[in-house]
């Protein structure tokens, strides 16, 4: 290991022992150290740093982000090294316009579902498919997805919990008749398939594994393509965590169909979502027609639904 890739080494180490989990910083910084050595230095400039965070192919949404973590680790270096350029705070500084995100309608949830028919193994295809099903009709987290094990999911009492989610926190999330029989058939079929448990994860690899959220991710797009999905104009790609902006606008808009009190219940969406408080969740909702069609229609009859 190189010295530089050693410093970062140390800096990741060191933000980590805080409390930081740091994944990105810990992919993008030691491709930065390639960049100086590369470029035949060991001092980080600004010019450097710029030049870094704008040499990714990708859109450029993400150079402000690069310079943001290369920021970071300069004001580290700069601590043993004078000669360490610190990049000013207002260059290239984040656009922090939300995204439109990708809205799935039921349609696109099936074909997806559907489209798990094209995996390979028959665990594979059942694993997918209820797991796609799971985050539709619940917005839970990927993450937390792939993070429940058996024991966390409770048949008789038709709930599962979901540990150290976002900030450390848990919750139990009570479930429809439905999901829990969909779940408990899920679960036959996984036993069924593997001549032996090798993990106590809830959703399984074909080996038995915990799932792994580079593979999901990797598997869900190619879902993605063989469900013929196409990206709405205006809009993200389809995502998976798409599935969980779905969730939220899917029951908003049912508590508007039904004449509920929405202010009154967005708690309820909030704490289900993970959410500290519902300003959380506004983040998950966006206008689709049929939801400013219903939210006009309360308005002209003097209801209460805004969403």
């Amino acid at each position: 290991m190189s010295e530089l890739h050693q410093v970062v080494a140390d800096y990741l180490a060191l933000r980590r022992a805080l409390g930081f989990t740091l994944q990105r910083h810990g992919r993008l910084l030691p491709d930065l150290a390639d960049h100086l050595e590369g470029a035949g230095v060991t001092t980080l400039t600004t010019r450097l740093a710029l030049e870094w965070a704008t040499s990714l192919d990708g859109h450029p949404d993400e150079w402000p982000i690069r310079l943001s973590i290369a920021r970071g680790f300069a004001r580290f270096l700069a601590t043993f090294d004078p000669d360490t350029e610190v990049p000013p705070v207002d260059l290239l500084p984040r656009n922090r316009r939300r995204p439109n995100p990708h809205l799935y309608t039921e349609a696109e949830i099936s074909a997806l579902m559907a489209a798990t028919a094209t995996l390979r193994f028959p665990l594979r295809r059942a694993t997918y498919e209820t797991l796609i099903g799971l985050l539709a009709i619940s917005g839970m987290r990927i993450g937390e997805a792939i993070g429940l094990d058996r024991s966390d999911v409770d048949y008789a009492e038709r709930s599962l919990v979901v540990r150290q989610a976002k900030f450390g926190a848990s919750r139990v999330l009570p479930l429809h008749l439905s999901t829990t029989d969909a779940l408990r058939t899920y679960a036959s079929r996984r036993d069924e398939c593997l001549a032996r448990a090798s993990s106590g994860a809830f959703f399984v690899s074909s080996r038995g594994t915990r799932l792994a959220y580079a593979n999901v991710r990797d598997t869900f797009c190619r879902l993605v393509s063989a469900a013929g999905l196409q990206r709405h104009a205006g809009c993200s790609p389809p995502r998976i965590h798409g599935l969980r902006h779905y969730f939220a606008v899917a029951t908003l808009t049912r508590w508007c169909r039904e004449g509920a009190d929405v202010a009154a219940l967005m708690p309820a969406l909030s704490a289900y979502l993970g959410h500290a408080a519902p300003s959380g969740t506004y983040w998950y909702l966006s206008a689709t027609p049929e939801l400013l069609a219903i939210a006009a229609a309360r308005l002209e009859d003097d209801g209460g639904c805004r969403p």
